[in-house]
């Protein structure tokens, strides 16, 4: 598959594989970088670096595997601080029970999770807890929360982000009482959503921007929206994107599957599998596109697009859980709590359905003629066929005994 994970624990970590010059990757020296953080050093570690990364977990238990699994973690995060050494972000633990008064006062509840302290905000890390979706994660965060775009060449590359959501503004320069404004909402959901800004009127008119306007571009969608009732206040922005925060058709990242996946719309996903650098994937894609633009309107309508090639480690899992090729594109819909499912039958790649067909499976699901609860009651029947089909064996036994 395309992407390959550079860091894969295990065999990433263990490899000791020379290289030529200009392509040796880092692998753990062995260096501690993390450290332990406590009530007592909290304001000393706090004030040393721009960034801080805490990753804040259970007792470690006496469990091999407990152990094994803590350890590996410890690995990724010290790894992470090996690469980024020249940077100005610290790693740290905090222990839920020996620190359960600094937990608190930082308003950690869930162990397990990573959080990054970012001036007085606090970001929970979302996402797959891999190297290198980490040290990608932690080097968006560093960068300023909008992006100044100035040029022709800028502005082609701003167009071709499609599939994440987008907002840029124009304004009169960086003093502009509404471009801090935006800037300020920006940090609100950084590095997740990207904010871009010009003060260049070239820009502005080849994007059909006004003064202090702000257009938010949704995943796939050909046509921006323009925020109405401009100019806006900070509190006006956040308020607007969390309305818009769920797309048509958005995509499954690694560094926030998890926070998507939580995501849902009443305890299901629709979801659609497809492999872009694939042909066949590739056009399913552009139909799944066609049906969201169609439907953008649809409040209840939300797709999840998941490329396998950007999570090569849950392919096979996924294929079991789901009984599904994903060598093949899919769409179907899943139960969020026990992962039952139900998939749309495409008889091959050749035969991929139309964006019609597809409007009128979809409908299907949101009205709930088809859903998972249908599944599970064919299983029953299933098995209640299987207890008959026992049962009358049994009869019939007991009927040739009788005869002798």
């Amino acid at each position: 598959m395309k992407r390959t994970h550079l860091f894969i624990v295990g065999l990433y970590l263990l490899s000791s594989c020379r290289a030529e010059e200009g392509l040796n990757f880092p692998t753990y020296d062995g260096k501690d970088r993390v450290v332990s953080l406590s009530e007592k050093n909290f304001k000393q570690v706090l004030k040393k670096y721009d960034l801080l990364c805490l990753y804040y977990h259970e007792p470690v238990s006496s469990d091999k595997v407990a152990q094994k699994q803590f350890q590996l973690k410890e690995i990724v995060l010290e790894l992470v601080a090996q690469v980024l050494e020249h940077k100005a972000i610290g790693f740290v633990m905090v222990d839920a029970k020996k620190e359960a008064k600094l937990a608190k006062k930082l308003g950690f509840d869930e162990e397990g999770s990573l959080y990054i302290l970012k001036g007085d905000r606090t970001i929970e890390f979302d996402g797959e807890f891999a190297a290198d979706v980490l040290v990608e994660f932690l080097l968006d965060l560093i960068e300023d929360p909008v992006e100044i775009i100035s040029s022709k060449l800028e502005v082609q590359a701003f167009e071709r982000i499609e599939d994440q959501i987008k907002l840029i503004g124009f304004f009169k320069s960086e003093d502009s009482e509404y471009y801090k404004a935006f800037e300020e909402a920006a940090e609100h959901f950084q590095p997740y959503i990207k904010f871009f800004a010009t003060f260049d009127k070239g820009v502005a008119k080849k994007l059909s921007l006004k003064m202090n306007e702000v257009d938010f571009y949704e995943p796939f969608m050909d046509e921006p929206i323009a925020i109405p009732n401009k100019p806006y206040t900070e509190e006006e922005l956040v308020e607007f994107v969390k309305e818009h925060q769920r797309p048509t058709l958005r995509r499954l990242r690694p560094e926030e599957m998890f926070e998507t996946w939580e995501d849902d719309l009443n305890g299901i996903h629709i979801v659609a599998f497809a492999e872009k650098s694939d042909p066949d994937g590739y056009e399913f894609l552009e139909i799944l596109k066609q049906v969201a633009r169609d439907n953008t309107d649809n409040p209840d309508l939300s797709i999840l697009w998941i490329d396998p090639d950007d999570f090569p480690l849950l392919v096979a899992y996924w294929e079991k859980t789901f009984k599904i090729d994903l060598f093949r594109p899919q769409i179907g819909v899943v139960n969020v709590t026990d992962a039952d499912s139900v998939w749309m039958e495409i008889p091959d790649d050749d035969d991929l359905p139309t964006a019609e067909e597809l409007e009128d499976w979809i409908e299907d699901v949101l009205s709930g003629k088809i859903n998972t609860e249908d599944d599970d009651n064919e299983d029953e029947g299933e098995d209640d066929d299987d207890d008959d089909d026992d049962n009358s064996d049994e009869e019939d036994d007991s009927d040739d005994d009788n005869d002798e």
